[in-house]
């Protein structure tokens, strides 16, 4: 097991008062290899908070660059950031905020074919995309690697996650359920609008990054009740939250 250095016990002493956590549990958040998808408006937040928590390492996917209409949400870049790569400007940031922190850039977009190559040498996938196509990719990818995943989505006023871990069984013996089992197919093209077309308030993503990299911490610490087989929903206008329950749908055949 790796040890903490005299900065990094320092750095992370409010986490080593924790009994739940300790010396051990931020150990574990220094080994831990973390990929997160989109460096955006939920990405953001995850990478912050999970670089100042001392994960070991960082992989960001994110293809896309830096424009000025991404700084109401996309806390982690800045305006002398625009025109960069996501992946470069979200590396240069987390360098500032924690030098322990390696970071391992993906200027790619996530797909089946990206996640055979590299998924592999993650513990935890974080998706924070915002397209469907990258969200299914992104669990069966994870469900392939046997790696759990968290996954937050936003809209307007409105966000929910949830983590998903279908290679493992429930207290009732019976296999979690999967990403399909909540959404089973994706809504038709251009019923759902882009953030670019409906608009969404920027502290939004904060309220639902930070509560990803909350689940995140969790999973790596092995500590808490992760939000498996249960969509959290948030409210941002009434400042409510709602918890629904999920199973593993039944194969078609059985009862």
């Amino acid at each position: 097991m790796e040890k903490l250095d005299p900065d990094e016990i320092s750095r992370y002493q409010r986490h080593i008062l924790l009994p739940e956590i300790g010396g051990a549990g931020q150990q574990k958040l220094k080994r831990a290899r973390v990929m997160v998808i989109g460096a955006g408006g939920l990405g953001s937040p995850v990478l912050q908070y999970l670089a100042a928590a001392g994960i070991g390492t960082l992989g960001i996917a994110d293809d896309d660059r830096v424009v000025l209409s991404n700084l109401q949400r996309q806390v982690i870049h800045d305006s002398g950031t625009v025109g960069e790569m996501k992946t470069q400007s979200a590396a240069d940031a987390i360098a500032r905020l924690n030098p322990h922190v390696r970071i391992v850039r993906f200027e790619e977009r996530f797909s089946a074919e990206m996640s055979a190559l590299h998924l592999p040498r993650f513990d935890l996938l974080i998706d924070g995309s915002d397209n469907f196509e990258t969200r299914y990719a992104a669990a069966d990818a994870a469900e392939l690697s046997r790696i759990p995943l968290v996954t937050g989505a936003v809209g307007r006023f409105d966000g929910s996650l949830t983590v998903l871990k279908p290679y493992e069984t429930g207290p009732d013996g019976q296999l979690l359920p999967r990403y399909r089992d909540l959404f089973p197919a994706p809504p038709p093209e251009g019923l759902v609008p882009a953030c670019a077309e409906a608009g969404i308030v920027g502290a939004l993503t904060g309220v639902i990054g930070t509560l990803m990299a909350m689940e995140a911490i969790k999973l790596i610490a092995g500590i808490g009740e992760p939000l498996t087989g249960r969509l959290l929903l948030y409210d941002g206008l009434s400042a409510r939250f709602d918890v629904v329950k999920y199973r593993r749908r039944a194969a078609k055949g059985q009862a």
